[in-house]
């Protein structure tokens, strides 16, 4: 089960990772659009159900439905590691960072070398303004030889090494997440791309950009302001402009749409 956070700033489309449910439970969400339903079978597929009804939730923004389902999941087994991930994921996009670290930690304690939780806990520690803590957690999830999604950790732990300030780490992490991505690592690329755009490799950078531009369905701010600071540097007036403008359209509240109105271009 691959989670993300749902409005991290700091991964953005990392990773905007989906919940990978399986056939009967996306079924059973779609259908039910919010119905609780109760799951066949024993008590650890009953868990398992819940758990990926709760993620589903969870990804839509409905946290009380996400909290209700893995609630039953737990009641019906209290040993279900995920259940326990997923519901701390829950608990930080509430800002319930107590009850989040206790549901980590319980997962932890139960496998200690889960990549799922390894990579979910290192991704709660870096959005908590933790990123040096959270890197060995990713590593620890890519440890794992039946790791189905090792360009999830490397993408996460390449964007929160860059917030970290660990630029030469951060290329490291990212290039690998390119290198074991099956679809493309749109969010590896936007990282990419800021990473050298810090750097000072405007080519290198606008390569990425430009990739990202071609994989997105519509740029997000995060983009676009990159955009703008880029052409900026680059000269192209008209370009920047382009990126400005549709950055005032679309996204007229964002904190990047407010860097851009103090000139905050670095």
């Amino acid at each position: 089960m691959k989670i993300f956070p749902l409005n991290s700033r700091l991964i953005g489309f990392c990773l905007g990772a989906f919940v990978a449910l399986s056939a009967a439970a996306q079924q059973d969400f779609e259908s039910q659009a919010g119905n609780r339903v109760q799951a066949p079978g024993e008590p650890r597929n009953r868990a398992r159900v819940h758990t990926e009804l709760g993620a589903a939730y969870f990804q839509s923004g409905h946290m009380s439905a996400a909290l209700d389902e893995l609630r039953i999941a737990l009641s019906a087994d209290s040993s279900y590691v995920q259940a326990y991930s997923v519901r701390g994921l829950v608990y930080a996009q509430l800002k319930e960072y107590a009850k989040a670290e206790d549901d980590f930690r319980r997962a932890l304690d139960i496998a200690p070398g889960d990549p799922e939780v390894n990579n979910n806990y290192g991704w709660y520690l870096c959005d908590t303004g933790k990123e040096k803590q959270s890197i060995p957690y990713f590593l620890q999830a890519l440890k794992n030889p039946l790791y189905e999604t090792p360009d999830r950790a490397y993408a996460n732990a390449g964007a929160c090494a860059l917030k970290a300030g660990d630029l030469e780490g951060a290329q490291n992490y990212l290039l690998n997440a390119l290198r074991f991505s099956r679809d493309g690592a749109l969010a590896a690329r936007v990282q990419l791309a800021k990473l050298f755009y810090l750097r000072g490799n405007n080519s290198e950078a606008k390569i990425y950009l430009n990739e990202v531009l071609k994989m997105m369905d519509q740029p997000t701010a995060e983009v676009l302001w990159l955009g703008v600071r880029l052409e900026r540097r680059l000269g192209n007036r008209s370009t920047e402009g382009a990126y400005a403008a549709q950055l005032r359209s679309r996204f007229p509240t964002s904190l990047e749409y407010q860097e851009f109105l103090k000139g905050n271009f670095q």
